[in-house]
């Protein structure tokens, strides 16, 4: 049965002469697929489509969502960032389960389907609680469409990104050259998709009504649905066999290993040579899961023994965790553009002409113009001329990326701290310190810097994580790989909740300002830009060593 698309890309600039095939994939109706009616470019622009719309829909959400918190409902600035913080960590972390439902059960093509109605669904009722009355009843009932919101977007978000990559054959050479291209321009459409959330949604959110600023994002999800099932025709699809599930392989590997601990280097030696060679340099990497190779005789007669791509499976994803974890100070700093960014910008002279204030949470637009601006510069001449240099089909390898992103934020925080900086003594300067509602007389565009910075470190680190993960991942996992992309930032997001609420307790002493205090003026945001960007360096240099010893999986597994 056809149920989630496997990798297979077409050529639009050429018309192949034979009616080539694409091995393990099917059409809709599970008819076998040929490269050049089916997948590639031609599956992958409905796709990114999608993405496109739900992004706008989920950004119409979380992007000006502390303002909501501290505006209608009445919170404390730190109680809404911790807020935003946790939900966001939770819409991060839930796309571990939906990977696992669409690897193992469902399939993504279903996945993303299901997903996308119980997102309408969610935004519905989001917009629904959006226009009640301020009230105990309306605050459950905005809490609970939020967090519906974040479990469908747990089943959509790996999924239709492992969907996509999946319609490009990395057997094929120019395929595989298109895939590397796809997830940047996959993240080019991501960024439209908010920039047109960053531009039109929170104007209108703050200065006409909420209920259409949140009804908005629940039609664009209705298009984005409509717009998927329009390209069915044309997907791939791979073909679920009746294998055991690779989690059951993976999980049994672990088992054995443990259970053969006491097992000599000897026994696992001629266990190794009885089998023949093993397939790749990396499995002299993490050799105690070398010992699941070997088990009781009861069970070898059963054949219920690991074989060797199941143990190079396993080294497969636990060779990934130095990566993410060593990633987890990015998210921190990635967390602060949706809250104290925009805080910050909030305080700011933000007018434009006279009778217009640009919203503060529009200013996350200036990293999607960063990122417009660059990315296609990135793809279309960086890549080519590092290509000629390096012979790596993406110009620079994944890791490399990923670090280069690493050290651009955080050159970001370090601006950010010193504008905070010269905000708080502008305030100082012209007695403001103790009237938090009064305008800073300091131009908002000073935080133009940190903003395009952070557009520019995503490019880098955002689609490196995102091809990294897809890549490195057994083939049968990839939808769990994008899903562990997203837990670095789930998990960074709930980390940067912790570390608010424990500054916020150790610093409100009495007779001195929260770090985090409601009134900004006496606030000091710049120690915990510093504090970050101290965290994200210490990260970067460990980060480093794992990445100059990691070993790419062989493109077998």
């Amino acid at each position: 049965m056809a149920t989630s698309p496997r990798q297979s890309p077409d050529r639009d600039t050429q018309t192949p002469l034979l009616d080539d095939g694409v091995e393990g994939a099917v059409d809709h109706k599970g008819r076998p697929v040929h490269r050049y009616r089916s997948g590639g470019w031609r599956s992958a622009r409905f796709i990114i489509g999608v993405e496109v719309a739900e992004r706008f829909a989920y950004y119409g959400i979380s992007s000006n969502l502390i303002t909501f918190l501290t505006g209608p409902l009445g919170q404390s600035t730190v109680t809404a960032a911790e807020n935003v913080n946790i939900w966001s960590g939770t819409a991060s972390l839930l796309p571990l389960l939906g990977a696992f439902v669409a690897d193992s059960f469902l399939g993504r093509y279903r996945t993303i389907y299901f997903a996308s109605l119980l997102y309408i669904l969610g935004l519905g009722l989001l917009t629904l609680s959006a226009v009640l009355s301020s009230s105990e009843i309306q605050v459950i009932f905005f809490f609970f469409s939020l967090y519906l919101v974040a479990v469908a977007q747990g089943g959509h978000k790996p999924c239709v990104q492992a969907f996509g990559a999946d319609q490009f054959d990395v057997s094929d050479p120019e395929e595989c050259k298109a895939k590397s291209s796809f997830f940047n321009w996959w993240y080019f459409g991501l960024i439209g998709g908010t920039s047109l959330t960053y531009i039109v949604l929170t104007y209108i959110q703050e200065n006409l009504s909420w209920g259409l600023g949140f009804g908005i994002p629940c039609i664009a999800m209705v298009f984005a649905l409509l717009l998927f099932l329009l390209g069915t025709r044309t997907y791939r699809y791979s073909i679920k066999g009746d294998e055991e599930s690779p989690f059951v392989r993976i999980g049994k590997v672990f088992v054995a290993a443990l259970r053969n601990w006491r097992t000599t280097p000897a026994a696992v030696t001629s266990e190794e040579e009885s089998r023949g060679t093993l397939p790749h340099e990396s499995s002299e990497q993490f050799k105690f899961l070398n010992k699941a190779l070997l088990a009781p005789d009861d069970l070898k007669e059963n054949r219920k023994v690991c074989t060797i791509v199941d143990v190079e499976e396993a080294k497969a994803v636990l060779r990934l965790f130095p990566i993410w974890a060593t990633c987890l100070a990015y998210a921190l700093v990635f967390a602060q553009c949706s809250t104290f960014f925009t805080k910050q910008g909030a305080t700011m002279d933000r007018t434009i002409v006279p009778g217009f204030d640009v919203p503060a949470a529009s200013l996350q637009t200036l990293s999607s113009i960063a990122i417009i601006i660059s990315l296609p510069i990135y793809d279309r001449i960086f890549v080519p001329v590092a290509r000629s240099f390096t012979r790596i089909p993406s110009g620079i390898s994944m890791l490399q990326r990923i670090g280069t992103g690493m050290f651009m934020s955080i050159i970001s925080m370090v601006i950010a701290a010193l504008v905070e900086m010269k905000r708080l003594k502008t305030a100082k300067d012209y007695g403001l310190l103790d009237t938090p509602s009064a305008t800073v007389p300091m131009s908002i565009w000073w935080l133009v810097p940190q903003y395009l910075l952070t557009g520019i470190s995503d490019i880098f680190t955002m689609v490196g994580l995102q091809e990294f993960f897809y890549d490195q991942v057994p083939n049968e996992l990839r939808s769990v790989g994008l899903a562990l992309y997203l837990s670095i930032f789930g998990v960074g997001s709930f980390i940067s909740s912790f570390l608010i609420s424990v500054i916020d307790d150790i610093t409100s002493l009495p007779g001195e300002s929260s770090w985090f205090s409601n009134n900004l003026n006496r606030a000091h945001l710049d120690y915990f830009y510093w504090l970050l960007g101290g965290i994200s360096l210490v990260q970067l240099v460990i980060y480093l060593y794992f990445a100059k010893s990691y070993l790419y999986k062989s493109h077998d597994l």
